[in-house]
């Protein structure tokens, strides 16, 4: 089978999940059209703050996939095509799943966190639990966020013959970090809505320019699955449970809990 069938396939299933699955999932959980939202019902020009749909879906999208595309796809890669059927069925029935009752349940508990929501259905000790989960995990997370963009930025830098502060990883990180504060204490629309749109749109354009190459390079093959279901990854790595791990934002990752309710303020 051609390698462009997989991916078509893929998307195909992915739509489907969408449109058959996500009906289901919607109609279980029951949406009120008529239930103001956190952001009509208790404005503080802080965090709850109204936004346009499209702007909250490009927050939200890029919340989801952030270096995703770039470390986890690659390096989940390694272990063959049997990584499409991972996040193809992983991400209908997990990963849209998951995300989706994070932020709806959000929105119902008037934009309350995913710690604040698991004690009022779980008890206290849950909550404190999930409390210290959640910082343990978001420090993982933040670091990962800020030393990942600065090496890109310059390795970008280095190729492009810069040099002095430009290649400079410690530069990148403070500015990062610095942006990070700046974004996180004014309010939600003022550097998130403004910048994170626009990061977004970039991730869709990096995605389109995939499939452009998929379509029209020859070089990029995707092993016949059938015939290579097993490990193909360099190192010998099992699948079991490196795979599921190093490709988790789409089906298992339970981080997607913590930035949901962000824009569940929206």
């Amino acid at each position: 089978m051609p390698s462009w069938m997989y991916f078509v396939l893929a998307l195909a299933g992915l739509l489907a999940g969408y449109c058959v699955y996500g009906a289901i999932v919607e109609k279980v959980f029951g949406p009120d059209p008529n239930r103001p939202t956190p952001a009509c019902k208790m404005p503080d020009g802080v965090d709850y703050v109204e936004m346009s749909p499209t702007k909250v879906f490009l927050i939200q999208l890029l919340n989801i996939a952030g270096l995703g595309p770039i470390f986890g796809a690659m390096q989940g890669a390694l272990w063959g095509p049997v990584v499409f059927l991972w996040i193809t069925f992983g991400t209908i029935f997990a990963g849209g799943v998951h995300d989706y009752f994070s932020g709806m349940m959000s929105e119902r508990n008037d934009g309350a966190s995913i710690a604040e929501i698991t004690g009022k259905y779980l008890g206290p000790v849950m909550q404190n639990v999930m409390r210290v989960f959640s910082v343990v995990l978001l420090i993982m997370v933040g670091t990962v966020f800020a030393v990942g963009p600065a090496g890109l930025i310059v390795e970008l830098c280095s190729q492009s013959g810069a040099s002095g502060v430009l290649t400079s990883l410690l530069f990148w990180l403070i500015i990062i970090l610095v942006y990070y504060f700046i974004a996180t204490f004014i309010s939600i629309d003022a550097v998130i809505g403004k910048i994170y749109p626009i990061f977004g749109i970039c991730l869709i354009i990096m995605a389109i320019g995939v499939i452009f190459g998929i379509f029209t390079n020859p070089a990029y093959t995707i092993p016949e699955i059938w015939d290579h279901f097993g490990s193909m990854h360099p190192s010998g790595t099992p699948i079991w449970s490196f795979m599921f791990i190093t490709v988790a934002c789409g089906a298992i990752s339970g981080f997607h809990s913590t930035p949901s309710p962000l824009m569940a303020r929206c």
